[in-house]
């Protein structure tokens, strides 16, 4: 089975390696120039242009005539394809993807919602092709992303608003207030609608750093957790939240990441955020 993906889906090159995970591309445009997948312009490229201008990116997802030239090559192996894809509450690609796939009819596709994205759509992604690997079901790879969806959270935050206001996320009074009195926004992916929600809001980036480690603690307590931290360009968000996260609950920290370009676009470079989940989900697939 391969599974085919986009890039919504952050996972390191040492998550990523030896597994058939193939991603379709998104294109960016910034300063007037377009670029196609991370081949193209890496996290951390895309995070060192974004600071040092004043310019908004564009994105554009990924087509259906994208997903037609995946499907139509994995298809001439013979093999089932699983497509697991950043939230429909927040994108287009599922349908592009679906669209795709019609125009490849010889292609045997499933499609996944991860109702989520960044390393939370990662994890979904890595967990499925490792069990592919393994030659587990279908039925049995898709009962699994089933429990990684609804158990693994992610939690971003952010220093400014001016992405946010520019990229309509939020309205340009609500954004001009909060830059005024220095609110900073939890923000989370809603499990049900798949779509931003504010899961707390409150003064100064280093409280809402410690907001989602409470947060977190909250909903995990003393579990042993899988954790893994992405950002745009933040260091010192990072190295707070690592510190802040070992002192209150038992993690494993996986490599950190830079946050997919498709969110970063609408944040900025200050975002510094958090997924986390139930080690136990992961005890067989690592």
């Amino acid at each position: 089975m391969q599974i085919v993906t986009d890039s919504g889906a952050d996972l390191s090159e040492s998550q990523r390696k030896g597994l058939a995970i193939h991603y379709a591309p998104l294109r960016i445009t910034l300063s007037g120039k377009t670029y196609e997948g991370e081949n193209e312009l890496s996290g951390e490229e895309f995070y060192k242009l974004l600071s040092e201008t004043e310019d908004y990116p564009m994105t554009s997802q990924a087509s259906a005539g994208d997903f037609a030239k995946i499907y139509q090559n994995l298809a001439k192996k013979g093999e089932k394809i699983l497509s697991v894809h950043i939230s429909s509450g927040l994108s287009g690609t599922l349908n592009s993807a679906k669209v795709g796939a019609a125009m490849v009819p010889e292609a045997d596709v499933t499609f996944w919602d991860t109702k989520t994205l960044s390393a939370a759509q990662g994890w979904q992604v890595q967990a499925a092709a490792i069990a592919a690997k393994k030659g587990w079901s279908l039925e049995r790879i898709l009962e699994r992303l089933t429990l990684i969806r609804d158990q693994v959270t992610g939690m971003f935050t952010l220093k400014e608003m001016r992405y946010l206001i520019h990229g309509g996320r939020v309205s340009h009074l609500k954004g001009l207030m909060a830059s005024v009195l220095n609110i900073k926004p939890v923000i989370t992916v809603d499990i049900a609608s798949g779509k931003y929600a504010t899961a707390a809001q409150t003064v100064t980036f280093k409280r809402a750093i410690a907001q989602i480690v409470e947060l977190n603690t909250e909903k995990y307590g003393s579990q042993k957790l899988r954790t893994q931290i992405v950002q745009g360009l933040c260091p010192d968000g990072i190295e707070f939240l690592k510190q802040k996260m070992s002192e209150r609950l038992d993690c494993f920290f996986e490599e950190t990441v830079p946050v997919a370009p498709a969110l970063g676009a609408h944040t900025g470079p200050s975002l510094t955020g958090l997924i986390s989940g139930p080690m136990s989900l992961f005890a067989d697939l690592l």
